[in-house]
């Protein structure tokens, strides 16, 4: 197991030696942590970790490592691959089972929540109740409820969480992926609207021919370049559910970044709310309002919302219905706000088209762009630039 968390830690770029390793395991032996898991956590950083930038990296390995035991003792005598022990964790209900299992409702829900926080003492595992894992309870992690609230869970499994208590990290979409890229590039190009605006650089044969032989010697006459003058806003849906989407939605923000001279992208999760992002990496500590993006560019600008529409009814719907934060304003009155400013909108999405219907944040989201939602393939795109130069 310790081996484990030492190899993890190489992976993970720390720069942990063989000697501090050492150090650990002896002071181990000296029973310096108590065989208690938040004392050995704080040891092992202490002789591990040399530099404090290092910290964030550490807890994600820590955590993955050994994630699930109480004590000290626990980890050491077990021995068991720590895949095990998450799988061990997980609980899969068959259809029958989960439609017998009622959602709360979004008040109560939280009301709830405040109650178990405050009675809640210790770890629970496999009960309808408390805060725990592999049960049927509205929170923890690796269970099933049909309306929960998310907690200490690292990936989606089912799908029903309307609010994940946990710290969520994305990364940018890559704008160098070239494959599929030529293609979207053709369809993108129906959004076009050509002006010739800039510095005069581009020469123009037919004036200069005419100036020439008007004046009797050569009078070389130069004109602005041709331009694409159309300015488009993207709008990126990233992590969660659109994980699975990762490639297309790359090679589409790739395409338009080197088709539109004026462009600018943004990304947002799942719904838009008061806050967007440049950068994902550092999506908590650098955010730009909305209202600055509403206030910085002018109605003429076109806009394409990129995402799979699949969330919480809740988080389109209600305040605090963010799974990221509590949001004073429904995503729907942000949506309305930036639609009402760009009147030339367009949401496309990577779910294949006849599995909207099973899906209900995609019917409001649909009904939100009056229809506006198309397909992310070819045809889609094509039918979406169609839609934006009307």
């Amino acid at each position: 197991m310790f081996l484990t968390f030492f190899t993890e830690l190489r992976a993970a770029k720390i720069p942990v030696s063989l000697r501090e390793y050492l150090s650990l395991l002896e002071a181990l032996e000296k029973d310096l942590a108590d065989k208690k898991v938040e004392d050995f956590y704080y040891l092992s950083r202490a002789c591990l970790v040399k530099d404090e930038r290092h910290f964030d990296k550490f807890d994600q390995v820590f955590g993955r490592v050994f994630k699930g035991f109480e004590n000290l003792a626990q980890a050491i005598e077990a021995g068991i691959p720590e895949e095990w022990l998450r799988k061990l964790a997980e609980r899969y209900l068959t259809d029958e089972e989960k439609r017998q299992i009622e959602a709360m409702g979004w008040d109560k829900l939280f009301e709830t929540l405040k109650e178990r926080l405050k009675e809640q003492q210790g770890r629970h595992q496999g009960g309808n109740k408390w805060i725990g894992t592999a049960g049927t309870s509205p929170f923890g992690a690796y269970g099933y409820n049909p309306e929960g609230i998310r907690i200490g869970q690292d990936k989606n499994r089912n799908f029903r969480a309307v609010k994940v208590w946990d710290k969520r990290e994305f990364k940018d979409f890559d704008d160098t992926v070239e494959l599929g890229v030529r293609n979207m590039r053709v369809a993108l190009r129906r959004l076009r609207r050509f002006a010739r605006t800039g510095a005069a650089e581009e020469l123009d044969l037919d004036e200069t021919i005419h100036e020439t032989a008007h004046k009797g010697y050569l009078d070389v006459r130069l004109r602005p370049e041709r331009r694409n003058a159309v300015k488009v806003l993207l709008f990126l849906d990233v992590g969660g559910s659109m994980d699975w989407h990762i490639e297309i939605a790359e090679e589409l923000f790739s395409a338009a970044r080197l088709e539109f001279k004026h462009f600018e992208h943004f990304y947002f999760h799942n719904c838009v709310y008061e806050n967007l992002w440049k950068e994902n990496r550092r999506r908590f500590d650098q955010v730009i309002p909305t209202l600055d993006v509403i206030r910085t560019y002018p109605s003429d600008y076109r806009v394409v919302f990129v995402g799979d529409a699949s969330m919480s009814p809740y988080e389109i719907t209600m305040p605090g219905g963010s799974v990221e934060h509590w949001n004073e304003e429904p995503g729907q009155v942000w949506l309305q706000r930036l639609l009402g400013h760009f009147p030339k909108a367009v949401w496309l999405n990577p779910v294949t088209k006849p599995h909207w219907g099973y899906t209900q944040s995609i019917a409001l989201m649909r009904q939100l762009f009056s229809d506006r939602m198309y397909p992310l393939n070819l045809e889609g795109i094509d039918q979406a630039m169609r839609e934006l130069v009307r």
